[in-house]
């Protein structure tokens, strides 16, 4: 390969590298947050200051509360829990998100719960 040959390549994969990048910086809160539960989702728990989404991958339940609106660090909180078991708890101030908590339900019933501020859901035992 010629040095012209040489230095296309290392342009083309800049630029490649650089749009990676800006993706990534552009993707919604949302999105990101979504991401960081394995699986696919299976229920999103809205309420009047945020949403729960909840994940499922094999016997795994994964869950993620996200405000309506990011900003100042304000109490957040996400449970889940299998029947049977003790839930898992993830409660602090956040910024962008609460979570993820992920257990092991197997076949049993999970119960879902989040928070942010005074607003707050809790599922029932749902995935039944």
């Amino acid at each position: 390969m010629g040095a012209g040959a040489i230095r296309r390549w290392l342009v083309l994969g800049t630029a490649v590298l650089t749009t990676a990048g800006l993706l990534t910086l552009t993707v919604p809160t949302d999105a990101r947050a979504a991401s960081s539960c394995a699986g696919r989702k299976v229920r999103s728990l809205p309420f009047s200051t945020g949403t729960v989404h909840v994940h499922r991958s094999g016997g795994y339940v994964c869950a993620v509360t996200l405000p309506r609106s990011p900003g100042p660090r304000r109490t957040m909180s996400v449970s889940v829990q299998a029947r049977g078991n003790r839930p898992v708890v993830d409660k602090g101030k956040y910024r962008y998100r609460a979570g993820p908590v992920t257990v092991h339900a197997g076949q049993r019933c999970v119960r879902v719960k989040g928070s942010v501020g005074r607003g707050s859901v809790s599922s029932g035992w749902i995935l039944c």
